[in-house]
């Protein structure tokens, strides 16, 4: 079984849409939402996915939510025929942390042996062998020091050095202020990640935060050879679930 998120109580998250970050931005996928996550950004637009009633972790919105209303637990054959009836090629699993259920997440995914999978992470957990075998492409985003999350936890120097040498992972890092990007530079300079596979992205969750940020974020990638990576999906369909 797997725990997913929910679009609404007793309604899991899975839906098809467009890719609206990183390298697919702009391809039709469907999306698998899973539900629980090992960090805690304080800026996170997903915290329905783990920010429940008694987690005490900060976030900027002060709200906490009812685990009941917005997990739900499926069976794998369930969740692979919800997937399958959407009719997309693609597969974008993400969360929270999805990881934290890779064992049962490669499970599934034998169950759907023709679609390209992408995962979405943190890069804090390591993808087993049964799950990894599946995975076309990985979005990994390391969490900078904005985030509100220690670095030991967010940062972890052999996780990033594995992840940095597999060419199935582009790095996407969520940007605040132009400080941030000097962040991103000791970690380039560190880990040595793969040229083209960059991406700076610009923190928000409405149209004018996000071109406000782009204004002064696309000079930096270009100065400094990083990629940038709208968020196509708030412009469509505003910070909404199931899109």
């Amino acid at each position: 079984m797997l725990t997913l998120a929910t679009t609404s109580p007793g309604e899991p998250e899975i839906f098809a849409s467009l890719q609206g970050e990183g390298p697919s931005a702009g391809t039709p996928v469907t999306f698998l939402r899973l539900s629980r996550c090992n960090l805690a950004c304080v800026w996170c637009d997903t915290a329905y996915t783990w920010h429940f009633e008694g987690d005490n972790r900060p976030h900027r919105i002060g709200e906490t939510f009812a685990r009941k209303a917005n997990q739900v637990t499926l069976e794998l054959p369930d969740i692979a025929a919800r997937i399958a009836a959407l009719g997309q090629k693609r597969l974008v699993i993400t969360g929270g942390e999805p990881l934290l259920q890779a064992g049962a997440l490669a499970e599934m995914l034998e169950l759907l042996p023709d679609i390209t999978v992408e995962i979405e992470t943190n890069g804090t957990v390591a993808p087993p062998a049964r799950l990894d075998i599946r995975v076309d492409q990985y979005n990994v985003s390391p969490k900078l020091a904005h985030s509100g999350n220690d670095a030991a936890l967010a940062l972890i120097p052999e996780r990033l050095d594995a992840w940095a040498s597999e060419p199935r992972a582009f790095f996407k890092f969520v940007i605040a202020a132009p400080e941030d990007v000097a962040e991103v530079l000791a970690l380039q300079r560190r880990y040595r990640f793969r040229p083209g596979h960059v991406f700076l992205m610009p923190e928000g969750t409405d149209s004018a935060s996000l071109r406000g940020r782009e204004a002064w974020l696309a000079p930096l990638c270009l100065e400094h050879g990083f990629r940038l990576s709208d968020r196509l999906h708030i412009h469509l369909y505003g910070d909404t679930r199931g899109t």
